[in-house]
């Protein structure tokens, strides 16, 4: 991405303000080389004893001790038409991007962020306490456990195929105000999924972060 903050060749860590789970944030900069702070994500990091490579944002949240700790890594973005972390997004550049701190809190920032989710087309998670959730912008072939919950949720009018599903979808026409997919579940150990354009959020429960940070690796390629 031209003009980006930050790079990455393998993976940047990005941390929102909402709540982060300890186990999730090490288990994510432990797959990173970057962490990027979107405004008062830098908070989380320094409590959890991270020193985010940037932070980015209208810094709003931010007090005087914790601006004086990330003196030189602050990247203020004063305009108040976008989010925090579309701000953030805007400002990295990597093959995968773990998203912590943006889902589980208020609804409406979840809203919100889950509207970023579906405008970007890179290999992104939103990492919860319960769930992980990526656009799907590409194919994807899953390993998951028989059994496991696999919710769709379209941002717009789509339609696509699978299989590995205990329930079909190859006939609907998914739309936000129309037929949804939440609360499907793997038949398979294999999950393939493929929908004819963008807008289709996909949520498994945490536990499968490994296997979604598998199948989106060949995503940058």
């Amino acid at each position: 991405m031209t003009g980006a903050i930050v790079q990455s060749s393998l993976a940047i860590t990005l941390i929102g303000g909402g709540p982060v789970a300890l186990r999730d944030l090490r288990a994510c900069v432990a797959r990173s080389d970057r962490v990027v702070a979107a405004d008062g994500g830098a908070q989380a990091a320094l409590r959890a004893g991270v020193m985010p490579d940037a932070v980015v944002g209208d810094l709003d949240s931010l007090g005087p001790a914790a601006r004086a700790r990330l003196a030189g890594r602050l990247h203020p973005v004063a305009e108040q038409d976008s989010t925090d972390l579309d701000k953030a997004l805007r400002a990295i550049d990597a093959p995968l991007i773990l998203g912590l701190g943006f889902l589980g809190g208020r609804v409406d920032h979840t809203f919100a962020a889950l509207r970023s989710l579906a405008e970007d087309r890179r290999a992104l998670l939103l990492i919860g306490r319960r769930d992980v959730a990526l656009h799907l912008s590409r194919p994807i072939a899953l390993e998951l456990a028989v059994g496991d919950r696999v919710s769709l949720c379209p941002m717009g009018p789509v339609r696509g195929r699978a299989m590995g599903l205990r329930w079909p979808i190859n006939d609907l026409d998914f739309q936000p105000m129309g037929p949804i997919g939440t609360s499907n579940a793997a038949l398979d150990r294999r999950v393939t999924l493929d929908f004819d354009g963008p807008g289709m959020i996909l949520i498994v429960p945490r536990r499968r972060l490994g296997a979604l940070i598998r199948a989106v690796s060949n995503w940058a390629r």
